[in-house]
């Protein structure tokens, strides 16, 4: 099971696009003690464990690689990155992933789109979503779904001065739902 950490901890900083002196500086452990974790070199222990999971915001079950306990909830926490609230639903390594988001309204912030791999499913729960997705800007309300290619480039944010809470789907593929929103 201990064996297992080394390549677990490497896939989690790359897929956080962290480097060993990023995540040195976040923890406090060397880059030559991180890397040798990563590499199997170094025998992890609670010391190094316990900084490296709450810099990941994962249980250390998750690091070591814990058998599941059988219970059927799902147990995953909220991420938080700029602002937004991320609650994962599920939990497949690669294929589908869903999250309920929370964005905070956020006047004067300038919208910066941003493109990736990928595709993206949303429904929108409450709150007004305002969508830019190339040069398209969009309002989106309770109800109202949208899909796209995550290569365009694209931002999220509040219409207005409310929070808007939406369901998402990100996937490499997307399951398409063939929803469609209108222009503002």
């Amino acid at each position: 099971m201990l064996a297992a950490v080394g390549p677990r901890l490497r896939a989690l900083r790359r897929r956080r696009e962290l480097t060993l002196g990023d995540l040195a500086e976040r923890t406090g452990i060397s880059q030559s003690t991180l890397s040798r974790l990563e590499s199997g070199g170094r025998r992890p222990n609670l010391e190094l464990l316990l900084p490296l999971a709450r810099v990941y915001d994962v249980p250390l079950d998750e690091l070591v690689g814990a058998p599941r306990t059988g219970d059927p909830r799902v147990h995953l926490r909220p991420v938080r990155r700029h602002g937004t609230t991320f609650m994962p639903l599920t939990r497949r390594a690669g294929g589908m992933q869903a999250y309920k988001m929370i964005i905070p309204p956020r006047p004067g912030v300038e919208p910066d789109l941003k493109s990736h791999e990928g595709y993206e499913w949303l429904y929108v729960l409450n709150g007004r979503l305002r969508l830019m997705l190339g040069d398209r800007d969009l309002v989106l309300k309770p109800g109202e779904a949208a899909e796209f290619d995550t290569h365009v480039p694209h931002w999220m944010g509040s219409a207005d001065e409310e929070p808007v809470e939406l369901l998402v789907l990100f996937g490499h593929q997307g399951e398409r739902a063939h929803l469609r929103v209108r222009s503002r």
